[in-house]
């Protein structure tokens, strides 16, 4: 009795510490005014734009401590004072993060000229700047540069109503298995019907690359030439009876379409719907 109780103390002490052990992560999100200054509330990317302008400032204003010029030093050291002080109009909810202490210490060294006080102060501003990279900037990328998928209507053909995009992604994955299938079983007549109904849904999903991109190479990139080829060696595969060009053709077609749009696009809009839920 001594031992079988002993077992199942053992077996349930090791056990239970097993349920629930994956490791949870607390991530930060960003106030929801940064938002104001994305896409699509704003026609431009202003804070994304506002970032890239403090860095090339910063680096001008070391490059030119450095060098000595003095009136360069003054143009590019006002540009990010006021690029800086603008962080606390776009997000009031940051105004108490910023170092303002820094800021005046850089303006006191640059209106000196004082090389080793303008470096100084930029490691100093620098390093507010990296604290704040690494609690928000991932998620905000996340949450702000992320496409909505859910928003998105992919057009049908004629007669077809719009169908959202987990619907769209539904068919696709069944049409491509049902390819699979029909010529492993060398069904290639109804392996050929799949992949016309496949095509036809690219076709249509490529018109919806246009919500974002505004130029061509995105789409030719994942539904281009290289796609097209491996989905017209499918059709001779399955025509010909030829299993192996069949399933290295749609292997490749995969790999072109779907893998790369979803190495792109697929783990951020996952995650942003996470953080978002």
């Amino acid at each position: 009795m001594k031992k079988k109780l002993l077992f199942w103390i053992l077996l349930f002490g090791f056990a239970l510490p097993a349920v629930g052990s994956a490791e949870e992560r607390w991530l930060p999100l960003p106030p929801a005014s940064i938002g104001e200054w994305y896409k699509p509330k704003n026609e431009r990317q202003v804070w994304l734009h506002t970032m890239f302008a403090l860095r090339r400032e910063m680096q001008a204003v070391a490059e030119y401590a450095a060098s000595g010029d003095r009136d360069l030093l003054q143009k590019w050291g006002a540009r990010f004072v006021a690029h800086y002080r603008k962080i606390a109009e776009m997000v009031p909810e940051w105004r108490d993060e910023l170092d303002y202490e820094g800021l005046q210490q850089l303006q006191d060294a640059v209106d000196q000229g004082d090389p080793e006080r303008v470096a100084a102060a930029l490691k100093t501003i620098g390093r507010s700047c990296s604290s704040c990279h690494r609690e928000f900037r991932a998620t905000t990328a996340m949450i702000y540069r992320t496409p909505d998928f859910g928003k998105i209507r992919v057009q049908g053909g004629s007669g077809e109503p719009a169908r959202d995009y987990p619907e769209v992604m539904q068919e696709l994955s069944a049409l491509v298995n049902r390819i699979k299938i029909a010529s492993d079983d060398a069904r290639h007549e109804a392996g050929l019907v799949a992949l016309a109904q496949l095509n036809r849904r690219l076709d249509q999903l490529a018109s919806s690359c246009g919500e974002c991109h505004r130029d061509a190479p995105p789409e030719s990139r994942i539904l281009g030439e290289l796609t097209r080829e491996a989905l017209a060696g499918l059709e001779q595969g399955l025509k010909q009876g030829d299993q192996k060009l069949a399933g290295r053709s749609l292997g490749s077609a995969a790999v072109y379409a779907c893998a790369r749009c979803h190495a792109i696009h697929r783990a951020p809009y996952d995650m942003r719907e996470r953080l978002l839920r």
